[in-house]
């Protein structure tokens, strides 16, 4: 059962709440804070036994919005029969939901300051305030790059800063990386942002998750799981809210098949307003590690841009893609990064497509006529 409060309920209401909750035998109350660019919403998780507890008790309670009986297996990431909004958040300024698009360009895998210097600068020319910087990165071979690790963080965050980046998305493979990057923000002065990726191959690494989800300062890029169900996926991803973190974006990256060639994995930007549909998380979508190449169409297009249209054209609200100053000379995917002339190339397409989707969202109802 979840009992939601109206918008900046004060705290008395809460306190009402779990003194109703107290009453009954098993209950365990847990509260969500939702913290949006506007308001602060409440939300309170009755967990247990809840089919004897009467919602009647609650909705009678001023300041109580309102109280849904739970069915679905995603408590608290669900949507739960379209009655709640999508759980948008703000956080060092920038605001992810559903009514903009976030574009997160950037290294895959950190390798010099040089590079990190080019990269934020081509953002910073194009307005953009938002990249991913991979420091920790888990390779399929052990004698591949691993990333530089926490070495890089100072210099990371001192370029972010300088070229006005507010959000970083990092993947973290370890708790510990949790404490190296809040340790070196600290350093830093707050410089920028960190977002907390988890990436395909920790999907379900539940002691993982359990300690991003347990952590409030940074909110999360979740990536699906590339060889697991899109249920196992949001079954995980619902470790990291149910911890109390509900600061959570979806990521779709492809799914690995046996079809082999010409992409890298099976493109799932189809499954954008399923998520949707689901969960009231906000959609990403990774088309770089989804087609594995920077190859162009007939068109001068390449298979990148067309992915991320899928994407944003079925409602994704934040693109995660990869760039390089010198490719070739990346240390991981390389093949698949973008160059930075590219850039503005990437940014008008994005918002031509986003143009789009909102116009057909706008024209809903003569298209379902």
């Amino acid at each position: 059962m979840i009992v939601m409060l109206e918008p900046d309920s004060p705290e008395s209401t809460v306190a009402a709440v779990l003194q109703a909750a107290s009453q009954y035998k098993g209950i365990s109350p847990r509260t969500h804070v939702i913290e949006g660019a506007e308001h602060t919403v409440t939300e309170i998780y009755l967990l247990g036994p809840t089919a004897q507890v009467p919602a009647e008790l609650f909705e009678q309670i001023p300041g109580v919005r309102q109280v849904v009986r739970v069915s679905e297996k995603y408590r608290v990431i669900g949507r739960h029969g379209g009655k709640r909004e999508t759980a948008g958040f703000e956080y060092n300024g920038i605001t992810f939901d559903e009514r903009s698009v976030n574009l997160f360009a950037g290294l895959c895998a950190v390798d010099t300051r040089e590079s990190v210097d080019a990269m934020m600068a081509a953002l910073a020319r194009c307005g953009i305030r938002t990249t991913r910087m991979g420091a920790y990165k888990p390779r399929t071979s052990p004698y591949e790059f691993q990333g530089l690790g926490a070495s890089c963080l100072p210099w990371v965050f001192e370029l972010a800063g300088k070229h006005g980046i507010k959000v970083v998305a990092m993947e973290v493979t370890n708790p510990r990386h949790i404490d190296e990057i809040r340790s070196a923000l600290e350093s830093s002065g707050q410089a920028t942002g960190v977002m907390l990726q988890v990436g395909t191959r920790n999907a379900q690494n539940f002691e993982l998750l359990k300690q991003i989800g347990q952590q409030r300062v940074f909110p999360v890029l979740f990536k699906r799981g590339m060889g697991i169900t899109l249920e196992e996926s949001l079954n995980a991803c619902e470790y990291v809210a149910s911890e109390g973190n509900p600061k959570i974006v979806f990521c779709l990256r492809g799914v690995k098949s046996h079809l082999g060639d010409p992409h890298r994995n099976m493109v799932d930007f189809a499954h954008v307003p399923v998520v949707r549909r689901l969960t009231r998380l906000p959609v990403c979508v990774d088309p770089s590690h989804a087609v594995g190449r920077s190859d162009a169409g007939p068109d001068g297009m390449p298979d990148i841009f067309h992915s991320i249209g899928q994407g944003l054209i079925a409602g994704a609200s934040m693109v995660l893609v990869d760039f390089h100053p010198h490719p070739e000379q990346a240390l991981c995917d390389g093949p698949q990064a973008l160059r930075l002339e590219q850039l503005p190339a990437l940014q008008r397409y994005t918002n031509i497509v986003r143009e789009a989707y909102e116009q057909a969202v706008r024209n809903g109802p003569g298209l379902k006529a």
